[in-house]
């Protein structure tokens, strides 16, 4: 449950402090009269992705099981693509995305109204879709029957929307490029157990061989529907019976991917992140002048 709570805390975070950086820079600016086509973007891309999560749920009920597992284990490996690929985004961008999406903004507002929505659907929609196909992977790995993997990513997304309304109102300030590195962290290890996962289903569709050589099986050690067992595939999406394909996937991603994430980078903010950053420091000193005055 704690994985698929990682999950939705970190992707719906990701979502929430987009949307309070939209609103809170057309509010600031005085740009009242774009918030209505801002949050249509933003509802239409939250449809978007609800539906989307709808599709792969109850879609592939209709299949046979190895169409199942051959879509399930797919699917699972494109969610781990996406996700590896949003964790070194988001560590990148994290100081300066305020800046990236203020200059988005800025564009779409001289282009107009259906220039916003479209910024607001790609900037939130992203986001939505990524956390629909990355949480059905996490949940359809670590299902045991009961509802505690949906559980965990409601409550996820529940803590993220309370975080980003705190963030919105300024009760709360955190180092946001800590925060998403040692999320991001956890994420790939999540992320390692989907793809695991994912190419056990792909070996139970004969895509792939090898499903009868097991590395180990501890599972008289820790038995699958014991407390701790079910703690371990939750957190982990661990496997008492893992095969040696699936083990030697799991090593090749999660080392040198976990290595290099949490490798420091050195590259600073761009050219235009920089004159962006300018540009909003400017206009708060404007603003707080005018209310002075």
């Amino acid at each position: 449950m704690f994985g698929n709570y990682l999950i939705g805390l970190r992707e719906g975070l990701e979502a929430s402090l987009v949307v309070c950086i939209l609103i809170a820079y057309l509010v600031k600016t005085g740009r009242r009269d774009a918030l209505k086509p801002v949050w249509l973007g933003i509802g239409v891309a939250v449809a978007v992705a609800l539906a989307f999560g709808a599709g792969l749920e109850f879609g592939s009920q209709e299949l046979t099981f190895e169409a199942q597992e051959l879509l399930g284990g797919s699917l699972s490996i494109v969610a781990v693509v996406l996700v590896t690929w949003m964790v070194f985004w988001m560590k990148k961008t994290a100081r300066h995305l305020k800046a990236e999406l203020h200059g988005k903004l800025d564009a779409a507002l001289r282009m107009g109204t259906g220039a916003l929505v479209a910024t607001a659907f790609l900037a939130v929609g992203r986001e939505g879709l990524e956390t629909a196909l990355f949480v059905w992977a996490s949940v359809r790995a670590s299902s045991d029957g009961s509802y505690a993997p949906l559980t965990g990513v409601l409550l996820g997304l529940l803590t993220a929307v309370l975080l980003g309304w705190l963030f919105y109102r300024g009760a709360l300030r955190i180092n946001l490029a800590t925060f998403f590195t040692w999320t991001g962290g956890m994420l790939v290890v999540v992320a390692a157990g989907v793809l695991a996962y994912g190419v056990h289903d792909l070996q139970e569709a004969r895509f792939l061989g090898g499903l009868a050589d097991k590395t180990f099986d501890i599972s008289a050690t820790i038995p699958p529907d014991s407390w701790y067992g079910t703690l371990l595939k939750g957190v982990f999406n661990f496997q008492p019976n893992p095969t040696d394909l699936q083990v030697t996937v799991w090593a090749l991603y999660l080392v040198p991917t976990l290595a290099l994430f949490l490798a420091p980078i050195g590259s600073g903010p761009s050219t235009r992140v920089k004159k962006q950053k300018a540009t909003d420091e400017k206009a708060d000193a404007e603003a707080s002048a005018g209310t002075t005055a």
